[in-house]
């Protein structure tokens, strides 16, 4: 049993839907990370929690695993670009904590993909870049540029 005294939802938004986010690029920033154990205990991943910064999807929350430390080099080097990826798009070439990622705005790739285990879909990001203007537009944004400025702001 857990003490619940002061809490009142009719002070709290509802959840509104765990749906997958509909494929696009959204501007996100890290706000939490940590190291965790992999399942089988031979290694660890860098766990990042990214948070969507505007648009009709601000809030929601996406995370990325990174296979720094794992007896698969493979895994190994790919977790590392993919942090190279990270580090370059906001503008941190050299952290010795992740916390120095955290809080700087950058743009997430999210990809949609089928779960092996269920078949549902689920969010994957699939890459990351410096935040501007012409990257950060979301699936449902409208754009205001002139129709003749129009293509150079597609991604």
């Amino acid at each position: 049993m857990a003490n619940l005294h002061g809490f009142d939802a009719n002070q709290v938004e509802p959840v509104s839907s765990f749906e997958p986010l509909p494929a696009g690029k959204y501007a996100a920033a890290i706000t939490d990370s940590e190291m965790k154990p992999t399942k089988a205990g031979t290694g660890n991943y860098l766990q990042l929690t990214f948070e969507v910064l505007d648009g009709p999807h601000k809030g929601r929350l996406l995370w990325a695993r990174l296979n720094l430390d794992n007896p698969n080099a493979t895994a190994v080097q790919i977790a590392r670009a993919e942090l190279s990826a990270i580090c370059r798009a906001v503008g941190v070439m050299a952290p010795k904590d992740s916390v120095e990622l955290h809080n700087l705005p950058l743009v997430i790739s999210v990809k949609l993909k089928r779960r092996s285990d269920t078949g549902e879909l689920q969010n994957e990001i699939g890459g990351y870049s410096p935040r501007n203007d012409k990257a950060t537009q979301t699936p449902s944004a409208k754009t205001t540029a002139p129709p003749w400025q129009r293509s150079a702001q597609t991604a």
